[in-house]
């Protein structure tokens, strides 16, 4: 009994040396994991980046990730590059000369020109008319004949744009053959813009509309209002343009971005940019979309 007693015993006292030793060598172990890692290049040390090649942007509802278009150009703009004064932002960088200038319809009525120029518009994007989005019928605007002349006769220059509703290409086709049939080769200094933008009611005939067919409507509208003689363009939100258009189809064409903020924050190129739909001026009773046009400085 005895000699089996001791036995036991010994083997206890043995328990605790081997558990240090198991112990010693996991510690021996990490540490040696951590030197390996530390002599291995940082590239390799690092986790991966899930978000590895994309963009963090503000699409106009939260800031997201997104995969950037390999076929469009950024924009060069930058947030230090703007000052707000009395409301109104200005471009400081070295790129650009700006000019400031609004969008209107038959909702903001008659205009007193003359004093619209003198509190510094230069120009006007006009609306010529509209697809409605019930039925799809084609309709002028009745003030634009009125706005363009009054706007050509203050000094301001003039564009244009439709507010579409187009379903598919021969529809955006069909617009901008009305459009050049209403301006019956008048002159204009802006470019025509192809204006879509859902409609949320019952009755509208976007409901369930395939964005897929968004970008073919567009380029048909831009390349017959082009083989017409005039510029032509897209007006575009955040939304569309991260998710909705095929922007490396649209770049032969103006960019018109809507981006109400202190300065545009959108990743892409542009040339206008809607920075208010609530802008105050002389010679206009009610509020009126405000822009900013950025013409590249010559080299």
């Amino acid at each position: 009994m005895e000699t089996m007693t001791g036995r036991r015993r010994h083997r206890r006292s043995r328990l605790p040396l081997m558990a240090a030793i198991v112990l010693a060598a996991g510690i021996v172990v990490a540490l040696a994991v951590l030197v390996f890692r530390s002599l291995l290049p940082a590239a390799q040390r690092q986790e991966p980046n899930p978000h590895e090649g994309q963009i963090y942007v503000n699409d106009g509802a939260n800031m997201v990730w997104l995969t950037p278009h390999e076929n469009f150009a950024v924009s060069p703009l930058r947030r230090w590059q703007f000052v707000t004064l009395e409301g109104h932002p200005y471009y400081q960088g070295g790129d650009f000369t700006t000019r400031r200038g609004i969008d209107l319809s038959v909702f903001q009525g008659d205009v007193d020109w003359q004093k619209a120029a003198q509190d510094g518009v230069e120009f006007a994007i006009l609306r010529l008319g509209y697809r409605g989005y019930g039925k799809g019928v084609l309709q002028p605007d009745e003030m634009f004949d009125a706005h363009l002349e009054g706007a050509h006769n203050a000094g301001i220059d003039a564009g244009v744009y439709f507010f579409s509703q187009a379903l598919t290409a021969e529809e955006g086709r069909e617009e901008a053959r009305y459009v050049l049939e209403r301006l019956d080769g008048r002159a204009l200094e802006m470019p025509v813009y192809f204006d879509w933008e859902p409609i949320a009611a019952e009755d509208s005939r976007t409901n369930g509309y395939d964005y897929a067919y968004l970008t073919d409507s567009a380029v048909a509208f831009c390349q017959t209002i082009e083989e017409a003689g005039y510029q032509a363009g897209v007006y575009i939100n955040r939304q569309q343009g991260y998710y909705h258009y095929d922007l490396s189809r649209l770049a032969d064409y103006s960019l018109w971005v809507a981006d109400y903020n202190y300065y545009p924050d959108f990743y892409y190129r542009f040339d206008m940019w809607q920075y208010t739909a609530n802008g105050q001026l002389d010679g206009i009773d009610i509020q009126v979309d405000m822009n900013l046009l950025f013409v590249p400085k010559e080299s």
